[in-house]
């Protein structure tokens, strides 16, 4: 009896980013237009492991999951004394990763497409490296996110299980989701460093702010859409409709019965509106 194997390949590949070397993973299948994929704060590229699997996706684009530094199997860097520092993800490092990352890889007009703190980066790559990505699809991106600053003492606390973080997520998602597929979302979320979330959301609560430059990215340099899901509590949609709005030549969407997980709580619906906007940016 023959194997059933997968078509995803995972690789590392070295980075330097701010004169430090990082041994980073990522995972990928199909070919055509590369599009890089932004896993949410504190998980890693196992969240698109539905789309890397999608013929629909993979007979025309070249799907690439990443594992930021610090997560999933991207490991802290051997020639830093990290743990001797609080951990705090940083746009300007974000912003110069993913420049190392497309530079490296060589990679032709890719697209970036990001959920949570990969929505909010969307439009800071747009706005800050232009062109770096002939395309940004921001899932759950806003202007900024404000007045939840109690949350993050939380997600790194002695007091406070581990099983808290997965269970928070599970809210996440909407009622309608498979349940096999909610569970998965909210058990990758039991392992990641316990750290990774308080530190992620650092960016995602106190870095990230357009307010007053939303109005400044060019769309002609790298084309924005921004998607808005009904039951994404974290980032309600009238959040990405508002930053759109903003944003000349942006776009939104509005995807009704997911939550802040599309493409792992469902990636049935994820699909149904997600492929459609790729081929259309992508003139497939």
């Amino acid at each position: 009896m023959s194997a059933r194997l997968a078509d995803i390949v995972g690789r590392y590949v070295y980075l330097e980013v701010e004169g430090v070397e990082y041994r980073v993973y990522f995972e990928e299948a199909g070919q055509g237009t590369p599009v890089v994929l932004q896993h949410t704060a504190g998980n890693d590229g196992r969240q698109w492991r539905h789309a890397l699997e999608d013929r629909d996706f993979t007979d025309n684009y070249r799907m690439i999951a990443v594992d930021l530094p610090f997560h999933g199997r991207s490991l802290p860097p051997v020639t830093e004394e990290w743990w001797k520092e609080e951990y705090k993800l940083r746009q300007d490092f974000l912003l110069n990763f993913y420049e190392a990352f497309v530079t490296t890889l060589e990679l032709e007009n890719p697209v970036y497409a990001g959920v949570s703190l990969g929505g909010h980066l969307a439009p800071d790559l747009a706005l800050h490296r232009p062109g770096l990505f002939s395309v940004a699809f921001g899932f759950g991106a806003a202007m900024a996110t404000k007045g939840v600053d109690r949350f993050p003492q939380w997600f790194h606390h002695p007091r406070v299980s581990n099983d808290s973080k997965p269970a928070m997520m599970y809210t996440g998602c909407a009622p309608q989701s498979p349940e096999a597929f909610k569970r998965e979302t909210a058990y990758m979320y039991s392992q990641g460093a316990p750290p990774t979330l308080k530190g992620d959301v650092y960016y995602y609560f106190n870095e990230h702010d357009l307010t007053e430059t939303a109005k400044t990215i060019d769309t002609t340099q790298t084309a924005l859409h921004i998607i808005g899901s009904e039951y994404d509590w974290p980032s309600p949609p009238a959040g990405g409709e508002a930053l759109a709005n903003e944003v000349e030549g942006a776009t939104f969407t509005y995807m009704a019965g997911v939550g802040h997980f599309s493409m792992s709580e469902n990636p049935a619906v994820f699909k149904k509106h997600f492929l459609p906007l790729l081929n259309k940016a992508t003139g497939k």
